[in-house]
């Protein structure tokens, strides 16, 4: 086994060496899989894809983590409801607050869950509270061992290490649409980094999010710009996206990292953009 450049290559020596085709180090380390949703309305197929996909119908629990929500009672009800109407007694709500003294046996439930649910909200409010922690350890724990994380809307912008705020820099009010394509204005903060080579955007063709996944793949031409739309989904396993759910999944590139600035205007030349629809499936590398 060889690495290059961030990849494993697996090789064989038979008279001479060949490498079979490289694999992120990445892919290699995460067995889990990821079910990350644009947030709206959770179609019931797309429920009964996460329970299947975890197991938890089989054995196991699942966990709700509501840190994203003001309101963390309410958004551990609205989460769970679908997965006891569909007759599942094993999933349980577990919050935390800022700087709380953690315990073995709250940090365990976590890595040890075999689906970690992220509720929407505000994505800020779930990092200032698990960043850095044994919390968020421990999801990445569970999800090396194989186990299911799925988030929706701000429980998706925090899959990926470089993520949205929803914040414009330039145009400190909020509004849900970016208005414009300015340089230096996209805010960008640290998700978990369940993935590192992506950046997520929710809600995405219902609240028409183009101006912004635009601007942050300008400005992050490294990056894959991913914009889910509302009760859809990506299922992650490995570098395979599969779209899940009732809409559409952007994606954006910038392959030749193109980027012109003229008068705080940003442009660029040889974007590739692609729509997928539910059963399709894209890579991520």
């Amino acid at each position: 086994m060889m690495r290059l450049k961030g990849f494993l290559a697996i090789c064989v020596f038979i008279g001479s060496m060949f490498c079979i085709t490289p694999i992120s180090a990445q892919e290699v380390q995460n067995k889990g899989k990821l079910v990350i949703i644009g947030g709206g309305s959770r179609p019931s197929a797309m429920i009964d894809r996460i329970i299947k996909e975890s197991g938890i119908d089989k054995s196991g629990y699942g966990i709700i983590l509501p840190m994203s929500s003001s309101e963390p009672d309410s958004a551990v009800y609205y989460a769970s409801k679908q997965f006891i109407e569909k007759g599942l007694k094993n999933i349980y709500g577990l919050n935390f607050v800022k700087d709380e003294l953690l315990t073995t046996s709250k940090v365990d439930s976590i890595k040890n869950a075999k689906m970690i649910y992220i509720s929407g909200g505000d994505q800020n409010r779930f990092m200032d509270i698990v960043a850095g922690t044994d919390i968020e350890k421990a999801i990445h724990n569970s999800y090396s061992n194989g186990n299911l994380i799925a988030g929706t809307s701000a429980g998706a912008a925090v899959m990926s290490k470089m993520m949205i705020t929803g914040a414009e820099l330039k145009h400190p009010e909020y509004a849900s649409t970016f208005r414009n394509i300015d340089a230096d204005n996209i805010e960008i903060g640290t998700g978990l980094g369940m993935l590192t080579n992506v950046i997520i955007d929710q809600h995405f063709v219902k609240r028409s999010r183009y101006n912004r996944l635009i601007s942050a793949v300008i400005e992050h031409p490294e990056m894959l710009g991913i914009g889910i739309d509302e009760a859809t989904a990506i299922l992650v396993s490995g570098s395979n996206a599969e779209v899940i759910g009732d809409s559409q999944v952007i994606t954006l590139k910038n392959p030749k990292g193109s980027k012109n600035v003229h008068d705080d205007k940003l442009g660029a030349h040889g974007l590739q953009l692609n729509i997928y629809l539910p059963g399709e499936h894209f890579s991520l590398n």
